[in-house]
């Protein structure tokens, strides 16, 4: 994640000294954003309540404004926000629109929900800012127009992009302006510009998102769309909402753990810790294997219970299952289900055999600051360059998120029935894995904020990293370095990074678990612990080339 000309900054309100940490995608980042404070500095005459800040970086792959996403804000009286910016589908859309294509939901106009970035970065300054939107843009801005280095995480993804087929980074005239300038696709070290976004963020500096949502920018946006059989119109983008949901809050150990709540997948998160919580001894030395497994177990059943979530304003009686999920009930019902010797069919996790979603790519930062102020921010196009559309004008890259609805008729690759829940309606939010995460302890005070990238790995990836700092009391650093497992029941197969310990996997394939072996990568988390003397230990993801962070 180090691609600075897709930064926003923003500056809090809330006054106090300027030690924050924010792990971030890359070092450029943060250079761009201490001209920010500097500036500001002078403004206020080195004033004793300088601002406090959060940098949310787009990687241009999977994230930026043509995409959308959810955060969790954690006020510093204690009180917490979840604001989904989630994409939403346009008004034309419709539940069998996919039944006969093999590639409109991935690649094309009709991939692409309305938008919610802008929504998502305006609502956050609004209630929480203190600079003028138009300084906090300048560094994007500038970096988009000066160029910036490509890095290896950026060569990585485009050749993933592009596979064996046809390079459209290079042959798309309207991409190649910025991948290709020179006929041949950038390269590690090359100096990548990005001019037609950085005159399109330049009018949002100046005429806020609106700019966005209508004028030449939308009209542009809808024009490539169309051109590209899709059905978004104008109206669409002016309907466009954030929707202010409720939290998801559970207590593991005596801390109190806070996420998000449907269409995001926090729930399912604090319904596999909660499962956990039951287990004494777990993941202490000599019980490694045995909480391997009974991790294992729990997120299979997470996995399972995720199948019937949806967006709420379309799903009848959701907040009460998600309510249900976390209930006392229904964790001792589940414990009493779970086997210490042997793994069960998918069905115990799943009678209804519905399909288990699999969406892909996204970017994650978490902030926080001495007063308590914590964010962890999530944002995504889907998968990689979103649904190949780039608007001409404008650089804008749209995302494909109608492709994270399940499609009636349809059964996925293992054969399993799709979600009912998850099925397209128009301006309905498909169900994502993202799951920000912040973990408060007993006295009340910021412990840890954590969050990943990775689809559907999100949701595993942040558990892992809870019970690191919780259970094992390691740093945030030591905690992303171990290795991860996943296991989201459908493929039934649970698998382990190349580094995990060979005896613990053996004791895996002894209780039947079907286990497979991928590249470290695969999820891609950031992380902050707060020490009691209030020292930010912050942590990027080792596994990412490209990862990073800073201090102000």
């Amino acid at each position: 994640m180090a691609h600075p000309a897709t930064v926003a900054f923003f500056s809090f309100k809330y006054p106090g000294r300027s030690e924050r940490f924010i792990p971030v995608g890359g070092a450029q980042t943060g250079s761009s954003y201490n001209n920010v404070r500097t500036s500001k500095g002078r403004v206020l005459g080195h004033t004793t309540t300088p601002d406090v800040g959060h940098t949310c970086t787009k990687c241009m792959y999977h994230s930026g404004i043509g995409g959308g996403g959810f955060m969790l804000v954690r006020a510093p009286n204690g009180s917490f926000e979840f604001i989904d910016f989630r994409e939403t589908a346009p008004a034309a859309a419709f539940e069998e629109m996919f039944n006969n294509s093999t590639h409109a939901s991935t690649i094309g106009g009709l991939a692409s929900g309305v938008p919610g970035e802008l929504r998502g970065l305006e609502h956050l300054h609004k209630k929480y800012g203190l600079l003028p939107w138009s300084v906090l843009v300048q560094p994007a801005i500038r970096t988009a127009r000066e160029g910036f280095p490509v890095g290896q995480d950026l060569v990585k993804y485009m050749k993933s992009a592009v596979g064996d087929g046809k390079d459209f980074l290079v042959e798309n005239p309207t991409w190649a302006l910025d991948f290709a300038p020179n006929g041949t696709r950038v390269g590690l070290g090359d100096i990548m510009t990005r001019r037609r976004y950085a005159d399109t963020l330049e009018t949002i500096a100046n005429k806020g998102p609106d700019a966005f949502y209508s004028g030449p920018i939308a009209e542009t946006m809808i024009n490539a769309l169309q051109a590209a059989n899709g059905t978004m119109t104008m109206e669409d983008l002016r309907n466009y909402t954030v929707a202010i949901r409720n939290v998801s809050q559970i207590d593991y150990r005596g801390y109190q753990i806070t996420s998000t709540s449907a269409p995001s997948s926090g729930t399912v998160a604090m319904s596999i810790l909660k499962i956990l919580s039951t287990y004494d001894g777990f993941f202490v030395p000599d019980n490694v294997n045995l909480s391997t497994h009974r991790l294992d177990e729990a997120m299979r059943f997470g996995y399972g219970e995720r199948t019937n979530l949806g967006d709420p304003l379309f799903v009848a009686g959701l907040d009460e299952y998600e309510e249900n999920m976390l209930k006392q009930s229904t964790i001792d019902e589940i414990r009493r289900k779970i086997s210490d010797y042997r793994t069960q069919n998918v069905s115990a996790y799943n009678p209804q055999g519905i399909e288990s979603l699999n969406d892909s790519g996204t970017s994650h930062v978490v902030a926080a600051d001495h007063t308590g102020l914590a964010i962890s921010l999530v944002t995504t196009i889907n998968t990689l360059f979103g649904s190949q559309v780039m608007v001409p004008e404008t650089g804008i890259i749209m995302n494909n998120e109608m492709d994270d609805f399940s499609v009636p008729g349809k059964s996925n690759s293992f054969g399993y029935a799709p979600s009912k829940a998850n099925y397209i309606r128009p301006g309905k939010r498909p169900l994502s894995s993202i799951t920000p995460a912040i973990v408060t302890r007993p006295d009340g005070k910021l412990f840890f904020l954590a969050g990943s990238a990775g689809g559907s790995r999100i949701i595993t990836a942040t558990v892992q990293n809870i019970i690191r700092v919780i259970d094992q009391g390691l740093s945030a650093a030591q905690a992303l370095a171990q290795p991860r497992l996943h296991d989201q029941l459908i493929p039934n197969q649970v698998s382990f990074e190349y580094t995990y310990d060979n005896s613990t996997v053996d004791f895996m394939k002894s209780r039947g678990h079907n286990v497979t072996w991928v590249a470290p990568g695969q999820s891609t988390a950031q992380a902050i612990r707060v020490l009691p003397n209030g020292t930010f230990d912050a942590a990027g993801e080792p596994r990412q080339l490209d990862s990073g962070g800073f201090s102000i």
